[in-house]
């Protein structure tokens, strides 16, 4: 039955479908700031175990590790929301 412009009371289908589109869209664009989060954490952690360990190169490691973690998480998001 289509809701009339007088009709104030939205359909159930229709706000849960609103609703659901709107928490994948929330949950999409959080990845825009998990991935490089991931990669600066990685980097930082890296960054400080080579001045601690006096090293060059586990910052290359830390950045590895950083994109990969974000990568399973760009992963883990989608899987759940194709269920």
């Amino acid at each position: 039955m289509p809701m009339s412009p007088s009709d104030p009371t939205p359909h159930p289908e229709n706000s849960d479908r609103r609703e659901n589109f709107w928490v994948q869209v929330g949950r999409y664009s959080q990845l825009a700031f998990i991935l490089p989060a991931a990669l600066v954490v990685g980097w930082l952690i890296g960054a400080a175990l080579d001045r601690w360990l006096h090293t060059t190169w586990l910052y290359l490691a830390g950045i590895l590790l950083g994109i990969a973690a974000g990568f399973i998480e760009l992963i883990r998001t989608v899987l759940r929301d194709t269920k």
